[in-house]
């Protein structure tokens, strides 16, 4: 009898699989909206810089006027003892935070929101940041680190700068125990087999004289868990002409 493939032991929700939280210092956002921020201007100064095992980038406490304490990403330039804004009328400064229509086009951004309030998605790896390209009638229009433009909502907020921790990639991490304690602080697997590479009463692409799945590799979004593995769902198939 064979084992359980990764997608059906996954399902299950044991601890092999699950992020381990407890160690994470929580989440980091943007401040919530509140009139003072809408209006005018919040300041703060950073308390502390950290290491946060659930992310790539450091971490700073900040301690605001308000006696408010957030965590916050740390960018590029800044140290225990800076000051940073955020607000409507917050300047245009690395740290800064402030609505995407307040910030002049060719400006290096990160941790942008998706829709005015969310507390920032994009842009938040070590090293990353997005450039602003234009504005258009309440719309924003903004180039990722991927290269794909992508046009928000003019009230949504971001911060000035270039995520600090740059250059992480390009530290080797010379052996298997460094990226396996890497990735673990994530809940990723490591190491993985190929399925390709199992016999067939492992995984349904094993078995077999030579490496070759042996069946289509694409499955339906309806498949069961057994068997749903490879191109879930494609959108589409073959060579691209």
């Amino acid at each position: 009898m064979g084992k359980r493939i990764i997608s059906q032991r996954r399902g299950r929700g044991t601890n092999t699989y699950k992020a381990p939280s407890h160690r994470y210092n929580g989440r980091v956002k943007h401040r919530s909206y509140d009139n003072e921020e809408r209006d005018g201007v919040t300041r703060g100064v950073v308390r502390e810089l950290f290491n946060d095992p659930a992310r790539t980038s450091p971490v700073a406490t900040i301690l605001f006027d308000n006696k408010e304490q957030e965590l916050f990403l740390v960018p590029e330039g800044i140290r225990v003892g800076s000051s940073i804004a955020t607000g409507i009328m917050a300047e245009v400064e690395i740290g800064n935070t402030l609505p995407l229509k307040n910030i002049p086009e060719g400006t290096y951004i990160y941790n942008i929101e998706s829709r005015p309030g969310d507390g920032g998605k994009f842009v938040r790896s070590s090293g990353t940041y997005a450039t602003l390209i234009a504005h258009d009638n309440k719309k924003t229009v903004i180039l990722l680190p991927s290269g794909v433009m992508k046009t928000l909502n003019s009230e949504c907020r971001c911060t000035i700068g270039v995520v600090a921790g740059g250059g992480r990639k390009e530290k080797p991490l010379v052996k298997a125990g460094n990226k396996f304690h890497k990735l673990r602080s994530k809940a990723t697997l490591y190491p993985k087999v190929r399925g390709i590479a199992m016999n067939h009463n492992d995984h349904p692409f094993g078995g077999g004289n030579h490496k070759h799945p042996g069946k289509g590799t694409t499955c339906s979004r309806n498949a069961p868990p057994g068997r749903k593995v490879g191109h879930i769902a494609a959108k589409r198939t073959g060579r691209r002409r």
